[in-house]
C-alpha cells in the first residue's frame, strides 16, 4: 500500500544502488547467550552491511539521493570529506566508479591514531582501489572550505561538480533512511511482529534522524529509534539529529514536529572520543562474531551494539519485546584497528 511517505519520497531523484532490501534476521545464539530467550525477548539484526558495492554500509542509501540529483544535474565530479578511515569516502568512491563519475576525497586526520594499519590499511586502501583521488590534512583543518575551494577551480574550467558533507548527512542524503523506515515497516509485515525499538550509532546523525523522520511520517513517532553517540557528546547529538529530523520533516513537505523528547540519544559508548576504542566496543565486536558470525565496525556499530547489550543486560526491556539493531557496516575499518583487538 503506497503510504505519504513513499508518495513524498517519489518525488526526489534516486539512483539504485542496494538493488533491493538488505534482509533482517534473527540473532539466535545471542539471543540465548545473552538470556533474551528465556525472558521473552527477540533480538533482530537489519544487515545494512549486506550491501552489493564498496562492501556495504549505511552510507550508500543516503548516497542514492545524493548521486541520485547528480547525475540528473549532469555532474561529471564528487568532493566529499571525511575522517582518514571514513566509511562514507570508501563509498562515495565505489559508488562513483561504478557510475562513471570522477571521486576525490579530502581526508582529515581527525583521530590521534598513527599505525601503520590505521594508516596505510583499511578503508583508505580501498579508497585508492576504488580509484579516487586522495589528499589528506592535518587534524583540525575545514576540509569542507577545501572542497568547496577545490570544486570552484574545477568548475571554472567547465566542469559539473557536487560536495557532499560529512557523512552524506543533509536532509536530502538522509532521505535515505527516511526510506529505510517504510522498509523496516513492510519487514515487520512479512516477519508478523513488530519492533518496539530501532538502535543505531549516531555520528553525524543521518541515520538516526532519517529513520526518526521517516517512522514520524508512518505514524510510529521518531522516539521508536534509538542512537548511541559514536562522535560527540550527548547533548551535541541530540542537538544536530533534532534539527536535521525537522529539516528532513520539512523537506518532504510535512507539518508534522517533532520535539526534542522524541530524540533519544544515548551518550555512555563515546569513552575518549571519536573512532578511540573502547573495553565496551571490543567485548561488542567479539560477542557478535563469535555468536553470529557477524561483523561489527570499531567506530561506530561497535560502540552501538555495546550500548544495546548494556540496555539488554540491565533488564531496560520487558516480555515480548523485538528489538532491532540496524548493522551499519564499515567491516574494513576493522583492519585498520588490528591492534585494538591483536595487541
Amino acid at each position: 500500500m503506497q503510504t505519504l511517505l513513499d508518495t513524498s519520497l517519489s518525488s526526489f531523484a534516486r539512483t539504485d544502488l542496494l538493488q533491493g532490501p538488505t534482509p533482517i534476521q534473527r540473532a539466535e545464539r545471542l539471543e540465548q547467550q545473552l538470556g533474551l530467550k528465556a525472558r521473552g525477548i527477540g533480538l533482530f539484526v537489519k544487515r545494512d552491511d549486506h550491501m552489493l558495492i564498496g562492501g556495504g554500509g549505511n552510507k550508500l542509501r543516503k548516497l542514492e539521493f545524493h548521486l541520485g540529483a547528480a547525475l540528473a544535474a549532469g555532474v561529471d565530479t564528487v568532493f566529499t570529506i571525511g575522517g582518514l578511515q571514513s566509511n562514507h569516502a570508501r563509498l562515495t568512491a565505489a559508488a562513483c566508479a561504478r557510475l562513471g563519475i570522477a571521486c576525490e576525497l579530502i581526508l582529515t586526520r581527525s583521530v590521534p591514531k598513527t599505525e601503520v594499519d590505521y594508516e596505510l590499511n583499511g578503508n583508505i586502501l580501498l579508497d585508492q582501489l576504488f580509484g579516487a583521488t586522495l589528499r589528506v590534512l592535518a587534524g583540525g583543518s575545514n576540509s569542507l572550505a577545501e572542497a568547496e575551494n577545490r570544486a570552484e577551480h574545477l568548475r571554472g574550467s567547465g566542469r559539473k561538480v557536487l560536495v557532499i558533507p560529512t557523512g552524506g548527512s543533509t536532509p536530502l542524503g538522509s532521505l535515505g533512511y527516511a526510506r529505510c523506515a517504510a522498509e523496516i515497516a513492510q519487514q515487520e509485515t512479512e516477519l508478523g511482529l513488530t519492533f518496539n525499538q530501532v538502535v543505531v550509532p549516531n555520528g553525524s546523525a543521518g541515520t538516526h534522524a532519517g529513520l526518526a523522520a521517516g517512522f514520524e511520517l508512518l505514524d510510529r513517532s521518531a522516539s521508536l529509534v534509538k542512537s548511541y553517540s559514536v562522535l560527540s557528546d550527548r547533548e551535541t547529538s541530540a542537538a544536530r539529529t533534532l534539527q536535521l529530523t525537522q529539516e528532513i520533516l520539512a523537506l518532504l513537505g510535512s507539518s508534522a514536529t517533532v520535539q526534542a523528547s522524541d530524540i533519544v540519544i544515548d551518550g555512555s559508548q563515546l569513552g575518549d572520543g571519536y573512532g578511540l576504542p573502547t573495553p565496551a566496543m571490543r567485548e561488542a565486536v567479539h560477542l557478535m562474531a563469535r555468536a553470529e558470525g557477524l561483523l561489527l565496525d570499531p567506530v561506530y556499530s561497535g560502540k552501538a551494539f555495546a550500548g544495546l547489550v548494556a540496555d539488554l543486560r540491565d533488564g531496560r526491556f520487558q516480555r515480548g519485546d523485538n528489538v532491532l539493531f540496524v548493522m551499519t557496516g564499515g567491516a574494513p575499518g576493522l583492519y585498520a584497528y588490528r591492534e585494538a583487538f591483536q595487541g
